[in-house]
């Protein structure tokens, strides 16, 4: 394959290659907002998962928005680059004031997706994480972390595309990576893709409210 007609159909293919995961217990799908929900919905309903949302927000450096200096990610989770912090020599007053901004769009997010249900307990869960697409690695390195420290006790991470290098980064820190496409010449997610239109909040919500084990 050298694209994808959409995200539901990577959501197929990604569910073909992890059908080994099919109708086993304490297993939960999680997708990354917003265009890993139409590919995550895919693996859920032919996997017969749960589907749910954790929801990652880039703490950017001040100035540099793009570069990370931590996360903070669906079940009170901070994760902190503590090198890039020092680096970028970050006060105390900046972090807190990036990570209230942050904050208040995952509260919003999760009230959006979710209606303020509660996160379930990973505790003995097996976790497949999934996204439309790796393009730095950022966001998925985060929600690896956070997962770990929600005690999450397998980390799938599925994946329609990702970068060859980078795949082979994320593919040590999840203890299993499915990605069928790993080009070494990436140019972005939406390449791989014939119809990468943005998904809407509206869209996450209702294939969420829809969702049929």
């Amino acid at each position: 394959m050298e694209k994808y007609t959409n995200r539901q159909e990577a959501g197929q293919v990604l569910a073909k290659a992890l059908q080994h995961y099919a109708q086993q217990k304490n297993l939960l799908v999680l997708a990354l907002p917003r265009g890993g929900v139409p590919v995550a919905f895919e693996i859920a309903q032919a996997l017969h998962a749960p589907l749910d949302v954790f929801i990652v927000r880039k703490l950017g450096v001040p100035g540099h928005e793009e570069l990370a200096m931590g996360a903070l990610a669906t079940g009170g989770t901070t994760v902190l680059n503590k090198y890039i912090i020092h680096e970028f020599a970050i006060s105390t007053a900046a972090l807190q004031a990036v990570t209230a901004k942050e904050q208040k769009e995952l509260t919003r997010r999760e009230q959006a997706y979710r209606d303020d249900k509660p996160f379930p307990k990973l505790q003995d869960k097996t976790v497949i994480l999934v996204d439309d697409g790796i393009a730095t690695g950022a966001t998925m390195q985060a929600a690896i972390k956070a997962l770990r420290a929600l005690k999450a006790a397998k980390i799938v991470v599925a994946v329609p595309v990702a970068e060859a290098n980078l795949a082979e980064k994320i593919s040590t820190l999840a203890d299993e990576f499915i990605c069928p496409l790993k080009p070494t010449i990436f140019y972005a997610v939406g390449a791989w893709y014939d119809d990468f239109s943005q998904t809407s909040d509206e869209e996450v919500y209702d294939l969420l409210k829809t969702f049929k084990k």
